[in-house]
């Protein structure tokens, strides 16, 4: 029952893998322990964007896996026979700040779904700040079966992404939902080539990687957070953004390289 999730380091690229395929990268104490520390050495030394992607060509994840082996599962049936809340929020905040500081790197996070998206995976995949999927991916938002619901902050995020009504449809049918129409309900960005989720993934991101990374880090933060607030105020936050990012300077290096018909070399944000 053991399990990992690799870190991998690509150029100015990160890529995460859910290590875990013979239960379609299920999370269980391993793997959310490995979690935690991918993403503090994510947070000590920040990449230009990161990919996220499952092991294997089955699955991307599975979520939380829901197995007698699984001592974490024995925990909560445990808790919730003595009336205990106390140790399923904890259980529940420590996946959300594991899959909160992972979604939340000031850089792009680009889910590469390679396969099923099930419960807790779908919820990371939502969660993420783009998603490309293979051709045969499913994501199905399966909770409630099991007289659960969604808290990995999958919810919220794909409320965010779809509207409300389609957000009900997902969570409370628990329907599986295929590419193609993931793409129309605009919960994924593109659907790959087959078995090409992840070049494609990081294909992206290595695009993204050559930008100004000052420029698409406050770009993203406005991305991010402006649908909270109202137009007027996201007006407001984008000026002040704009105004902070030309002041730092990193533009010269994009605009005397366009000049002088040359690719920009833009330095990282600590130098």
């Amino acid at each position: 029952m053991t399990g990992t999730v690799r870190l991998e380091r690509k150029g100015a690229i990160a890529i995460v893998t859910f290590d875990r395929p013979e239960r379609r990268n299920a999370f269980n104490e391993s793997m959310w322990g490995s979690l935690e520390k991918t993403v503090a050495a994510l947070a000590r030394d920040i990449p230009r964007a990161v990919v996220v992607t499952g092991a294997g060509e089955k699955a991307f994840c599975a979520g939380f896996d829901v197995n007698p082996d699984n001592p974490q599962v024995s925990s909560l049936i445990d808790a919730v026979g003595k009336h205990n809340p106390v140790p399923v929020e904890a259980l529940i905040r420590r996946i959300r700040n594991a899959v909160d500081g992972l979604v939340t790197l000031p850089v792009p996070v680009i889910a590469a779904i390679n396969g099923l998206a099930y419960g807790g995976g779908a919820e990371l995949a939502m969660r993420c700040d783009m998603r490309i999927a293979d051709p045969g991916a499913i994501i199905c938002f399966s909770e409630v079966r099991l007289g659960l619901m969604p808290d990995w902050g999958g919810g919220p995020a794909l409320a965010r992404l779809a509207g409300p009504a389609a957000a009900a449809d997902l969570i409370l049918t628990t329907r599986e939902v295929h590419a193609p129409e993931a793409l129309s309900l605009g919960i994924i960005n593109r659907i790959s080539a087959p078995a090409m989720a992840r070049d494609e993934a990081v294909s992206i991101a290595e695009t993204i990687a050559g930008h100004g990374p000052r420029a698409v880090r406050r770009a993203l933060s406005v991305i991010r957070r402006t649908s909270d607030l109202a137009f007027e105020e996201a007006l407001e936050m984008e000026t002040r953004e704009a105004v902070a990012l030309i002041a730092s300077g990193e533009c010269i290096h994009g605009i005397e390289a366009f000049l002088m018909k040359k690719k920009p070399e833009f330095p990282d944000p600590s130098e």
